[in-house]
């Protein structure tokens, strides 16, 4: 080959060397797009060899079926079956947040519930798709959590035989197993943090304590590393870049990132959430709570009055709507 056809070639060679290298990092931190996508991109990328370490819940382990399902094995791990065998018996991808507690906030769910924001809101399919926010778990144990808030649940009796997570039905609380609560804690943080939503003082409080007496571990740290890997992003509460006081403002980060990424409009029913608002009207002089009240977002605007606290809207002559769960 000549000099000058050398003198072409390298630089050209190292240029298309230079691209499929930026094209690989790319496809490394791009964010799955669909709840489906991310059950996928979880067995194949983060859980792949993991299916022997136990599910979240239960500690079950399981063996891998299809591209992202998995059949538990609960003789093993000492489970025994409530009610729902089929269920109980496979595989399911647990949102830790409940798709209903940061759906809900959204406008799409006033009209149509959570089908109706897959097809229509690209920040709620992000949010769904969050593979920081998913776990596998036992599908019967997913079931019963359904979108309870956690708890402590001192008095409720065992009822999946070795496995010591519980589910109170009538007080709809959850809660996790010792070897989950601090994994828990951190993962509402962030979906709270990240995703602007509001909590609770008293679930603050407890997911306070379950954070500090339940650190990271090395098995929790190796996750949210190949999650990072293929999200572009850590879960800060693993890493310890931060930590939750009561009564933190959300930093929304995830929503503003949605928003330039997607050049979306948030609706101002979508702001007032973002700042954890409760919502009265002044027509009816009742609030609704932006956790918990499925009416939060259909409060018309100029029947809206903002109030920081439930007992400031109560002292303003505002009684809690009764939808609110």
């Amino acid at each position: 080959m000549a000099p000058s056809a050398i003198g072409i070639a390298v630089p050209f060679i190292y240029l298309i060397a230079s691209a499929l290298v930026a094209l690989a990092s790319l496809s490394i931190s791009a964010a799955p797009l669909t709840f489906d996508q991310a059950k996928t991109e979880l067995r194949r990328q983060v859980f792949h060899d993991q299916n022997t370490a136990g599910d979240l819940y239960c500690g079950c382990n399981w063996q891998w079926q299809g591209r992202s399902g998995g059949r538990m094995d609960l003789a093993a791990c000492g489970y025994k079956i409530r009610a729902q065998e089929v269920r109980a018996e496979r595989l399911e991808w647990e949102h830790v947040m409940p798709a209903w507690a940061f759906g809900h906030q959204r406008q799409c769910w006033q009209q149509g519930g959570r089908k109706h924001c897959i097809r229509t809101d690209p920040v709620f399919r992000a949010m769904e798709a969050d593979m920081h926010n998913l776990w596998p778990t036992v599908g019967e144990v997913n079931a019963d959590r359904s979108n309870y808030n956690f708890g402590q649940l001192t008095s409720t009796p065992y009822r999946y035989g070795a496995c010591t997570s519980r589910v109170d039905f009538k007080q709809r609380v959850a809660e996790p197993r010792n070897e989950a609560k601090g994994t828990v804690a951190r993962i509402q943080f962030y979906m709270h943090d990240r995703y602007g939503l509001s909590m609770s003082r008293q679930q603050q409080q407890l997911l306070m304590a379950w954070y500090g007496k339940y650190p990271v571990s090395e098995s929790e740290r190796v996750r949210d590393q190949r999650i990072a890997r293929v999200m572009g992003h850590s879960n800060p509460y693993v890493t310890g870049e931060r930590t939750w006081s009561i009564g933190k403002r959300p930093s929304g980060e995830g929503l503003k990132e949605l928003e330039k990424r997607t050049e979306i409009v948030l609706a101002p029913s979508s702001h007032a959430a973002v700042q954890g608002k409760i919502i009265g009207n002044r027509n009816s002089k009742v609030f609704h709570l932006p956790q918990g009240c499925p009416s939060y977002n259909q409060v018309a605007e100029r029947n809206r009055v903002m109030f920081d606290t439930a007992a400031q809207a109560q002292a303003g002559g505002y009684r809690q709507a009764g939808n609110c769960r």
